[in-house]
C-alpha cells in the first residue's frame, strides 16, 4: 500500500487545500435501514477518492454488499436484498431466503455447503456466520486509508465459540478492499471449522465480452450438471432461461498467493481476487448464467469439500482448530483498467 496516496492526482495535503471537508473526497457513512427486510439493519458506506464505493453489512458479520468502480456496479444482488438477519423468514436454516449476494458473503464458520447432522447437531446451509451480527470496534479515515473492524461471535450454550475478528482496509485513493480475517476457538474443546468466503460478480461488469481467469492447478466437477459443462466451465455467455448451476473445485494448494480475475475489455475494467493458498487451499466457481439470476462466485475456501459438514467428518476432510487456536485469512479484490487489448470472450484457465 502507498504511503503517500494520490486523490484525483494531487497528494492528500494538496487536496486538501481545495475541499472544505475531506469528505468530499473519502470518507465513511454509518447508516441504519428504514424500509423493508433491512429495517433496522445497519449499512456502512465507504468511499475511496479513487472510484471505488463499498457497502459493508455489520449485522451481517460485516460482510460486503454493493460494490463500484467509477460508476460500474461489480457485485451481483439477489432478489431478496439486503435483509437484516432478524426480519428474514428462517434466516438460520432458509438460507436462499436471506442471502443478498454482494461482493462478499461468509459461510461458516463451521459447515458451509448443504444442511446436515452431524454428531446430533444440525448444520443450516452456508453455515450461521452470515447472520450474526457484529460488534464494530473501529471506524477510521487514517491517512493513508479507511478502516473498519470488528468482532463476530458464533456461540451457543454447550456448543461451539468461535470468534472472528475482521479488519477491512480501503486504501484511500485506490481500486482496493483487503479483508482480514483471524478466527479464534474460544471454547474448551476442538472444533470443527469450515469457512467459505462467497464473492459474487454481477452484471455489467459480467458478461458475454468478459473473460474468466483462474490459473488453477486442477478443476473438477461438483455434480453431474457440472459434468455436463466441463468442456467450457471458463465461458461466460450471456443469461440463458433455465440455466442450471455449475460448481466447479479449483485446487490451488501450494500456489502461494492466488489471484484470479474477470476482465471486461468493453468496460476497461479488471476485478481481481488474492489470497494465500497456504489457508484457502482452494476456490469453488458457481456459475450461474440464468434469466434474473446471472452472478458468477468466486469462492475461496479453507476446504476443497461440497457434500456439508457430515460427509467431510465421514471423510477425515473437516478441518479443526484446538482450544485457543486460531487462523488468519487474507482476500484482496482490486478494480483497475483491462489487461486486455481487444473484447474477446475465448476464455483462460490461466
Amino acid at each position: 500500500m502507498t504511503d503517500a496516496p494520490l486523490l484525483y492526482g494531487r497528494s492528500r495535503a494538496e487536496a486538501g487545500r481545495r475541499v472544505g471537508l475531506f469528505k468530499q473526497l473519502a470518507g465513511i457513512d454509518d447508516l441504519v435501514e428504514t424500509q423493508g427486510g433491512a429495517r433496522g439493519a445497519r449499512r456502512m458506506i465507504l468511499t475511496s477518492g479513487g472510484g471505488l464505493t463499498v457497502e459493508i453489512h455489520p449485522d451481517r458479520a460485516l460482510d460486503l454488499g454493493a460494490v463500484s468502480f467509477r460508476g460500474v456496479p461489480i457485485a451481483w444482488h439477489s432478489p431478496t436484498g439486503f435483509t437484516a438477519p432478524g426480519l428474514s423468514v428462517n434466516a438460520e436454516t432458509e438460507w436462499l431466503r436471506g442471502f443478498g449476494g454482494g461482493l462478499l458473503a461468509t459461510c461458516g464458520l463451521d459447515a458451509f455447503g448443504p444442511a446436515s447432522v452431524d454428531n446430533g447437531e444440525s448444520y443450516p446451509m452456508h453455515g450461521r456466520v452470515g447472520s450474526v451480527p457484529a460488534t464494530v470496534t473501529r471506524a477510521e479515515v487514517t491517512e493513508t486509508e479507511l478502516v473498519v473492524a470488528g468482532e463476530v461471535r458464533q456461540a451457543a450454550v454447550f456448543g461451539e465459540n468461535l470468534v472472528l475478528r475482521r479488519r477491512i482496509r480501503v486504501p484511500l485513493g485506490g481500486g482496493s478492499v483487503i479483508v482480514e480475517d483471524r478466527v479464534t476457538n474460544e471454547a474448551p474443546t476442538t472444533a470443527g471449522h469450515m469457512v467459505l468466503y462467497h464473492a459474487n460478480i454481477g452484471w455489467p461488469l459480467l458478461d458475454e465480452t468478459a473473460v474468466l481467469e483462474v490459473p488453477s492447478t486442477s478443476v473438477t466437477p461438483r455434480d453431474p450438471a457440472a459434468e455436463a459443462g466441463m468442456a467450457d466451465w471458463f465461458q461466460i455467455s450471456g443469461p440463458v432461461p433455465g440455466f442450471a448451476e455449475q460448481v466447479f473445485k479449483h485446487d490451488f494448494s501450494g500456489r502461494g498467493i492466488a489471484t484470479v480475475a474477470v476482465d471486461n475489455p468493453a468496460l476497461d475494467l479488471r476485478l481481481t481476487l488474492s489470497f494465500d493458498s497456504a489457508t484457502l487451499p482452494a476456490l469453488h466457481q458457481w456459475k450461474m448464467l440464468g434469466e434474473g439470476h446471472y452472478v458468477l462466485g468466486l469462492e475461496p475456501t479453507n476446504v476443497d469439500w461440497s457434500l456439508g459438514r457430515a460427509a467431510a467428518r465421514a471423510a477425515g476432510a473437516l478441518p479443526t482448530l484446538a482450544p485457543g487456536e486460531s487462523v488468519e485469512y487474507r482476500l484482496e479484490f482490486h478494480c483497475g483498467p483491462s489487461t486486455r487489448l481487444a473484447v474477446s470472450n475465448e476464455g483462460s484457465a490461466a
